[in-house]
């Protein structure tokens, strides 16, 4: 794949993050591009907004026909550029299709509302009638742990709306998206109204900025949605945030061992490699039943393959790139440091790291409390159900709702949100989730 061509771009080298091989080459725009891309979709927007919901549903499916005719190949490329399995990435593209598929649905229930006014004295006889209208161009700036699946999230719901939308890929993995914008124009969506523009921190900030988009769409990190929402917020945009956390989950004595511990290999280590905001990132296990979870969780880690993401028999491929592989090292030597003890893994080649499970992770270590993105497990001990609640809550991150019980006892109630960690610099704009 070639480079495209604007006088103020450069190019994006993309490489399998395993091999270093280099897989295809994109453009980078700069501020001129990104800001013809938005003047441009003003035009895709007015032609999308006088779609019809059935033409803009049957668009969205003809896009679902397309990519799943393509669906083994696109998940070959996603998994050589990503680095997730390629079992998991046709995962991924089926779960693409699927949104496509079911916003078409949703594209035809966009409904208004008819509201009596008989509450008003002297309104009896008066209705009042409201109407769903496209909100504008929006910007979806898609992360790199499973950018099929979230571009489509994002992408598949605009489009259905008749909105207009720009979508940003992540730098380090943009390919298959560039091919599946292909797939969109060959589906029939008018010109402009999808259009692709690849880039780093300078792409999402101008995206946030310009006044020609509505509505901004961002996964990333904590610090990436702080600073799209204030750029953002000088015109009013829309801004939607789904950024990082650091979920708990906690293993009670009265817990089926080889049950829980196969939820913590499947939740954190060998899907995506790690790399996922809503995986397993803390475990807490209560005494009675501590030592049978970590010798299944042991039993079961040793068991994954560790190697080439194009390989069938591979579990666990290299993470996105060898920074991040290691920041992921570095982290489990913080923990070391601060008290845990490393049970398994934690070798790092090039981008892969052997899954780890470190124990007597104390509650209170500061990196405990950090999200480690990779395929890293730490399990901490807990004595009283409550007490675990208390740590799993003493996280910065806001938390997942998750069901709690104890001998028959409900204990979600007693976890809840907190307002996410105060960060000092943006990072991450370009999709670092």
């Amino acid at each position: 794949m070639s480079a495209l061509t604007s006088p103020d771009a450069s190019v994006i080298t993309v490489r399998n993050p395993g091999t270093g091989e280099q897989l295809g080459e994109v453009e980078a725009a700069g501020a001129e591009r990104v800001a013809a891309v938005v003047e441009a979709a003003q035009e895709g927007q007015r032609a999308m907004a006088a779609m019809p919901a059935h033409e803009r549903a049957d668009l969205l499916r003809r896009v679902a026909d397309l990519v799943e005719a393509e669906r083994d190949d696109l998940a070959a490329l996603l998994a050589a550029e990503n680095g997730k399995p390629v079992q998991q990435t046709r995962g991924e593209v089926d779960a693409a299709i699927r949104i496509f598929r079911g916003y078409a649905g949703e594209a035809t229930r966009l409904f208004g509302r008819q509201i009596p006014l008989d509450a008003v004295p002297g309104l009896e006889r008066h209705l009042a009638v409201t109407m769903r209208e496209p909100l504008g161009v929006v910007a979806a700036l898609v992360p790199f742990n499973y950018p099929v699946e979230l571009y489509a999230h994002k992408a598949a719901a605009a489009l259905a709306a008749g909105n207009a939308v720009i979508v940003q890929p992540p730098a380090r993995c943009p390919l298959a998206l560039v091919r599946v914008a292909e797939l969109v124009e060959r589906a029939g969506a008018p010109a402009h109204a999808h259009q692709l523009v690849a880039g780093g921190v300078q792409v999402s900030q101008a995206l946030a900025q310009l006044p020609g988009i509505a509505a901004v769409s961002l996964t990333g990190s904590t610090a990436a949605g702080r600073e799209i929402a204030r750029l953002g917020s000088a015109t009013l945009k829309k801004v939607f945030l789904e950024l990082g956390g650091n979920d708990a989950l906690i293993v009670c004595d009265d817990a089926d061992a080889e049950e829980a511990a196969r939820a913590v290999v499947l939740g954190r280590l060998a899907r995506g490699n790690g790399q996922i905001c809503c995986a397993v990132k803390r475990v807490y296990v209560q005494d009675g039943i501590h030592d049978a979870f970590v010798e299944s969780l042991l039993g079961q880690t040793a068991k994954l393959s560790v190697g080439d993401q194009l390989l069938e028999e591979t579990d666990v491929g290299p993470l996105i790139a060898e920074e991040a592989a290691e920041r992921v090292e570095a982290a489990v030597g913080r923990l070391v440091g601060e008290g845990a003890r490393l049970a398994a893994g934690g070798g790092r080649r090039g981008a892969f790291v052997d899954p780890v499970v470190l124990v007597d992770v104390p509650a209170a270590s500061p990196t405990f409390a950090e999200e480690i993105f990779g395929p890293v497990a730490p399990v901490a001990r807990f004595t009283d159900p409550l007490d675990a609640v208390r740590m799993a809550n003493e996280s910065p991150y806001g938390l997942h709702a998750r069901a709690v019980r104890h001998r028959g006892i409900d204990l979600a109630w007693l976890i809840y949100v907190r307002p996410p960690p105060q960060e000092s610099a943006p990072a991450g704009l370009d999709g670092s989730a």
